[in-house]
């Protein structure tokens, strides 16, 4: 496309990363509606249905609703950023290859599980050994590519905006982290329709703006952050995320015809923690992503609560749940995580001034 620009003078506006962020965006959208009957008919086909929990909600009747529809959203997202992005940029990949990554890890789980015919995937102590082990792939590729000029290691905090440590080989475990808890949190968000996409899809914008802006020399100079100019093609990447998940709700709401599995959630939550530390921004992770850390910290509070006292704090675990059984239609709960994640989204652009 940009040797096509030195020919046709036309092809000139696609060296514009604004252009190019519509484009994925549009085009990721266009792959998961376009594709998803198809999709759905194959898992379908393979009776990859849905295994519900038995401890799950009495009204919930989706058992054998295909899952793994997260392959429509991961593949939607790895050819619009081929299709838009310079994929001479060394981020790019490491993005794509970071969410494809956890990706397959999540489809190895979904696998086994329908295999077994359990809903009992990969042991606890797999996954997370899995995930640590890329995080640890993606930070120290990082580090050394830090070395070259092309990343930096600094970390910005929000509102302070001289304080900008330099973490150097701190930067490996703090990767690992971001990535772990990203995709795990999306993972745990993902238990009624519609509500994981449509809060990934708000996340996922909110970091391809802050992208944007932290490649953009003039914006970044005048809102005062950290300018990263070989991070502003992961703008695409983050477009396509939007793009992807926006078009899989169009299968994924109320009532569902397919379910992301965990092949979605992992890869999904991989891809904006890619987001997050590829413009140095983890910090704003805990506010852009609200809800997911709301529903994490409800997991960890039941487990510890129900340890401890022998009693538990909610209903149900994780808090989607909990308001379901408090008398919450399905929709309620996610069309009202959706509103609350717009607000965390309206909050983080706040600190872009507030520094």
């Amino acid at each position: 496309m940009f040797s096509l620009a030195d020919e046709i003078s036309a092809f000139n506006v696609f060296r514009y990363v604004s252009v190019r962020t519509a484009a994925a965006a549009a085009t990721a959208i266009i792959l998961s509606i376009g594709l998803g009957p198809f999709v759905i008919s194959r898992l379908s086909r393979l009776r990859v249905g849905e295994r519900i929990r038995a401890d799950g909600p009495a009204h919930h009747h989706k058992a054998g609703t295909p899952t793994m529809g997260g392959v429509l959203i991961v593949g939607s997202v790895i050819l619009s950023t081929l299709l838009w992005a310079d994929l001479g940029n060394v981020l790019v990949w490491v993005a794509m290859v970071a969410m494809a990554g956890y990706g397959t890890l999540g489809f190895l789980d979904d696998w086994k599980k329908l295999r077994r015919g359990d809903g009992i995937g990969l042991s606890i102590r797999t996954k997370f050994g899995v995930q640590f082990l890329l995080g640890l792939a993606v930070g120290g590729f990082l580090l050394w590519y830090s070395g070259t000029g092309g990343f930096t290691t600094r970390v910005v905090f929000p509102f302070w905006k001289e304080f900008q440590p330099e973490l150097a080989l701190l930067f490996v475990p703090a990767a690992m982290l971001v990535l772990v808890a990203s995709s795990n949190a999306v993972n745990l968000t993902d238990g009624l329709d519609g509500l994981a996409a449509g809060c990934v899809l708000i996340a996922a914008a909110v970091y391809t703006a802050l992208t944007y802006l932290a490649g953009h020399a003039e914006f970044s100079a005048y809102l005062d952050i950290l300018y990263l100019p070989g991070a502003s093609e992961v703008t695409i990447f983050g477009a396509a995320i939007t793009g992807a998940a926006l078009g899989f709700l169009w299968f994924n709401a109320h009532p569902a015809r397919v379910f992301m599995g965990d092949v979605g959630s992992l890869a999904l939550g991989a891809g904006i923690g890619m987001q997050a530390i590829l413009i140095r921004q983890e910090m704003l992770l805990v506010l852009v992503g609200g809800v997911f850390v709301l529903e994490t910290a409800s997991v960890i509070l039941q487990v510890a609560s129900f340890k401890l006292t022998g009693r538990r704090l909610f209903k149900m675990a994780p808090l989607h749940h909990h308001f379901e059984l408090a008398g919450w239609h399905e929709t309620q709960v996610s069309v009202r995580f959706w509103i609350l994640a717009v607000l965390c989204a309206l909050a983080t652009l706040t600190t872009l001034k507030l520094r």
